[in-house]
């Protein structure tokens, strides 16, 4: 007499802390260190006692113990599953939808990943353009996202004393001068366009400025003559960066170093005004 089988489809199951789980009809099975192959073998062994040539399959539905969180300035915040492709951390980034400001560019992004406990920062950019940088996720790990717009404060006789963030990838001293309105015409001193910035030890090295051997970075003031032609290229060439300080020098007075002594003493005591020459 011919028999009939029927499909049944059982609700998910969990793995409790001791690595078992619990099957109707088969009773409890320990399951650490199985593959989801080996698992089905075994609930078919158990259910062999049941039922005649029982067929099983398993897969998994979700393993929270082997994912990352992913949450801050993404789309979609979520526990991501990691699979046997390695995932990056682009890779989690992609999959919870990339970056909620799609309007602004990757350079205004932050990513900090936080692993036993230790936490690490990055720009966004610069992990896609490194691929290094681009490490493999690990069970357990947490990537937030950190949105953190750039900006340049300006100040002196310009159209507009402001903090003007950037909206391009990119912005030239002279585009980020025309943007306030650049110099008041009877106000302003066009031989006097300081740029107030941090740079690298390096750099400062390479400027020939002296720097303390335990200092990665320090004050330079860069000064812009528009009387000079030629320094309107390389306006045009000089890239603005986060929290740049443009000032307008007023053509009537030393307001210029009344101001820069404001500076020094906010910034670095040390700073005198033999830096200018620089």
């Amino acid at each position: 007499m011919p028999t009939s089988s029927t499909a049944s489809s059982l609700p998910p199951v969990n793995v409790d802390g001791s690595g078992n789980i619990e099957i109707p009809f088969a009773g409890q099975i320990h399951v650490t260190g199985m593959t989801t192959n080996d698992v089905s073998l075994a609930i078919a062994a158990k259910l062999r006692q049941k039922s005649m040539a029982p067929q099983v399959v398993v897969r998994i539905v979700s393993d929270i113990a082997n994912s990352v969180m992913v949450y801050g300035g993404v789309r979609h915040p979520s526990r991501i599953t990691l699979t046997p492709n390695q995932e990056r951390i682009l890779d989690v980034i992609a999959l919870a939808g990339g970056e909620d400001h799609t309007s602004q560019s990757d350079e205004d992004y932050t990513v900090r990943l936080i692993r036993n406990e230790q936490v690490a920062e990055l720009p966004l950019k610069t992990i896609e353009n490194d691929p290094q940088q681009n490490i493999v996720m690990q069970p357990g790990d947490r990537v937030q996202l950190v949105f953190q717009p750039r900006s340049y404060t300006v100040f002196g006789a310009s159209g507009q004393v402001t903090q003007t963030q950037f909206s391009t990838p990119t912005l030239t001293m002279a585009e980020a001068i025309s943007r306030v309105g650049g110099p008041i015409d009877s106000r302003a001193d066009p031989n006097a366009v300081y740029l107030f910035r941090f740079e690298s030890a390096d750099v400062l090295r390479h400027l020939g400025m002296p720097i303390d051997e335990n200092a990665t970075t320090g004050p330079v003031i860069y000064q812009l003559d528009m009387m000079n032609p030629s320094n309107y290229f390389l306006a045009d060439k000089f890239m603005m960066r986060d929290r740049d300080l443009l000032y307008v020098a007023n053509s009537s007075s030393n307001k210029f170093y009344k101001f820069f002594g404001l500076i020094s003493t906010l910034v670095s005591p040390g700073i005198t005004a033999a830096w200018i020459a620089k």
